[in-house]
């Protein structure tokens, strides 16, 4: 049996595998993916990519690609039982760069991304490839697989990531439980090619007798998700004349070509442990998250992009000390934000699918009376009731100020910004995939003299400055933009005006000091390089 050795061995090609590869290809680590399946998918499942998951494909050097596969920017429209829209969630800030909810097509996406490997020698995909056991001891793992091109082969990795699925075998096998609660209902998903619905958001019947959520998509394509009630079996649900009855009642689509028709069961868990030794897991072998909130598939871009800048240290450092904190943050970083997305979702589940019409009633009436009071109102609007990503433990340096307030363990903001010569950009286009100390002053050229940056340039940090809105940048021996956008001048941020922030390779926030004391950044930056 022939053997084959890599760095990273990744089970499941789907958009967290991918782009895990995709990340881990792009730091020069040598990558085997395997994918059971002879090809991506190609039939419709996750709809919803946010401005989150689009940075990570800024991240890759994809996010071009994908957004041309995207329908920009929709919100939602919540409609009571009598048809009328009582509130609206229309965001329209872009504190990442990107709209917050993007529609698109999974196999479209895939596609991109499976080929987006191609760029990279050091990645190989094995497709038509099946796991067929593992065992790992202190110097890595071994997997044994069966390929339809080449047989039964082994393969010897330093480290495994198992991104296959919500029925994970690497899970099952490595006896992880799923923790969370017996949330678990089941809803008939019908994908449609040429919606006669020309509504470009997603529309949220909260009707007590039929909950049902019709989601828009690029290209003419809409899905519709209607929740199963009153002990209807799945065969009789899939049924095509209940399909068709069904959509009769929520629009104009009842004559519609049918993509595909299923029931699906929602859970709400997250395994116990993401680590057994050398073995992770990511995306839906690690959590499963109810739909309402679009988060399933952008969950597991966010593991994606945690631990690939974490296995690409590992595999370049003999630090052990440091590779076992840095490998145990990706629970500690991951799982609590997991969990916050599975909680949001239950609650907006609440509110689409009210189990009476009093409850229907009084959710529109909360509804109204938040929308007389702008905050409240532009709470709802603006999606700020999604959880910010923010790290309250892992690999990081607190600076002592409240959790609430603390920038320490948040995605920094991607405003746009603009050099000397008025060229405009993303803030991820001038630091790029790889630490960076930025320097937000008024005067940043004042603050960083040539032996600091020499210092940090030399560990591999990259290191910028940014001016507030108001102040023109300047030439000086590191690059220096201005906050165009006006993310990091609103008031907001006033009290982190002149100080120095330590991006980690993900974009979030490692540490951070005010100007006077830079220096002592230096040691938490030997641990991101």
């Amino acid at each position: 049996m022939s053997i084959d050795e890599t760095e990273i061995l990744i089970i499941g090609a789907g958009p967290t595998g991918l782009t895990l590869a995709n990340l881990l290809g792009q730091a020069g680590v040598n990558v085997i993916i395997v994918e059971r399946n002879s090809s991506t998918v190609q039939e419709p499942r996750a709809v919803s990519i946010d401005d989150e998951s689009m940075r990570t494909m800024q991240a890759i050097g994809l996010d071009s690609e994908i957004l041309n596969i995207v329908a920009r920017g929709y919100g939602s429209r919540y409609m009571g039982p009598n048809g009328k829209c009582f509130a609206k969630v229309e965001p329209v800030s872009r504190e990442y760069g990107f709209d917050k909810r993007n529609a698109f097509q999974q196999p479209e996406l895939e596609d991109v991304l499976r080929k987006g490997l191609e760029r990279f020698a050091n990645v190989e995909t094995r497709f038509g490839c099946d796991m067929q056991s593992f065992a790992q001891d202190g110097a890595g793992v071994t997997v044994k697989v069966n390929s339809e091109k080449h047989g039964e082969q082994s393969i010897k990795a330093q480290y495994m990531v198992a991104c296959d699925g919500g029925r994970s075998p690497t899970r099952i096998e490595l006896d992880i439980l799923l923790d969370g609660s017996t949330f678990s209902e089941q809803w008939l998903i019908v994908d449609l090619f040429n919606t006669k619905n020309r509504f470009r958001h997603t529309e949220v019947f909260c009707n007590p007798e039929l909950p049902c959520i019709s989601l828009p998509g690029p290209e003419g394509i809409r899905r519709y998700e209607f929740m199963i009630q009153n002990g209807q079996g799945e065969q009789e649900a899939e049924q095509e004349e209940n399909v068709r009855n069904l959509l009769a009642q929520v629009g104009d689509d009842k004559d519609a070509e049918l993509r595909r028709v299923k029931v699906y069961t929602f859970h709400g868990r997250v395994a116990v442990k993401w680590k057994e030794g050398r073995i992770f897991l990511a995306g839906d072998a690690a959590h499963l998250t109810p739909p309402f909130a679009g988060q399933g598939m952008n969950s597991g871009l966010r593991d994606a992009h945690n631990l690939a800048w974490k296995l690409a240290l590992t595999v370049r450092s003999n630090d052990e000390a440091m590779i076992e904190k840095l490998l145990n943050s990706y629970q500690q970083e991951r799982s609590p934000h997991a969990w916050n997305m599975i909680e949001i979702a239950l609650t907006m589940g609440r509110v689409m699918m009210p189990t009476s019409k009093l409850q229907a009633a009084f959710v529109r009436a909360a509804f109204r009376i938040m929308s007389v009071y702008p905050p409240a109102r532009d709470y709802i609007a603006q999606m700020r009731y999604k959880p910010k990503p923010l790290f309250e433990q892992g690999y990081q340096q607190p600076d002592g100020r409240d959790v609430k307030q603390t920038m320490v363990g948040r995605l920094f903001y991607q405003p746009e910004i603009e050099d000397i010569h008025r060229n405009c950009m993303l803030l991820d286009r001038a630091i790029g995939n790889q630490p960076c100390l930025l320097v937000f002053s008024e005067t940043p050229e004042l603050v960083i003299n040539t032996k600091t940056r020499k210092i940090f340039e030399e560990k591999g940090v990259r290191v910028i400055g940014i001016t507030p809105e108001w102040m023109n940048p300047v030439q000086a021996d590191f690059p220096i933009y201005r906050d165009v956008s006006g993310e990091l001048s609103c008031k907001n941020f006033t009290t982190y005006r002149e100080h120095a922030f330590l991006l980690r390779p993900d974009h979030y926030v490692a540490a951070t000091m005010p100007i006077s004391n830079i220096a002592s950044l230096e040691n938490m930056a030997d641990k991101l390089v």
